[in-house]
């Protein structure tokens, strides 16, 4: 019988918590030496799976991505905001040609990339009739770049963590350093400056994220790339 090279799978995100589903699934990672917030390494269905996250944008997913490296594709991940009216948290949104035997219920289109949080309906409703796009996200059309630059393929897996109709609880772009990350302590005063209004609706976007994570993880368990 014939043998299958070992291939690598570079899997970016923007935030740890994005990949906690895969990392359920995958097994125990170890720590891999990576110019990026977080990064680990796992061996999954015989391959090597090199996960990272940088936070949020266009300049921290090139920082990220900046030293070239030896793998056989690059597969962004993480959550996004629905544009389309019919996509419901948890939804999976695959952009692009999707891997084989993932599950049969996905949406397929384009995703527009912007370097801000879509924090208003209002806000959806126009990148939805000025683009076309069924979600938005902050990073996979920068990932896209990389890849072809690299010459591998590329993949973009993400879940919705809230839809068309959500406004967010904070406008979070007010929250972001100098370099785009969150800063989650002026999130928290911002919240318990109106905690009535604003702690419930965290507490629902944090739910939402949860939900969203579990779907990835299952997706890429029963994906072959």
């Amino acid at each position: 019988m014939a043998t299958v090279d070992r291939r690598t799978w570079l899997v970016i995100a923007a935030e740890r918590r994005e990949l906690e589903g895969i990392l359920k699934r995958f097994g125990k990672p170890s720590k891999l030496d990576w110019q990026a917030e977080f990064g680990c390494e796992v061996e999954w269905s015989g391959d090597r799976w090199l996960l990272v996250a940088n936070g949020p944008g266009k300049h921290l997913t090139k920082q990220a991505l900046e030293k070239k490296m030896e793998v056989n594709g690059i597969i962004n991940t993480g959550f996004c905001g629905g544009l389309d009216p019919l996509l419901r948290v948890g939804d999976i949104v695959v952009w692009g040609k999707p891997p084989g035997l993932i599950q049969s219920q996905f949406t397929n289109g384009e995703i527009a990339t912007t370097d801000r949080v879509a924090v208003t309906v209002t806000e959806k409703a126009a990148l939805r009739a000025e683009t076309g796009a069924v979600a938005v996200d902050m990073e996979a059309s920068v990932v896209s770049e990389k890849a072809r630059e690299w010459g591998v393929p590329f993949y973009c897996i993400r879940a919705v963590s809230d839809t068309a109709f959500d406004d967010m609880p904070l406008d979070f772009n007010l929250y972001r350093d100098s370099e785009g990350r969150f800063s989650r302590a002026r999130i928290a005063l911002a919240a318990m400056a109106q905690p009535m209004r604003r702690v419930p609706a965290l507490l629902r976007l944090d739910r939402n994220c949860r939900i969203a994570a579990e779907a990835l993880g299952e997706t890429f368990a029963g994906c072959r790339f």
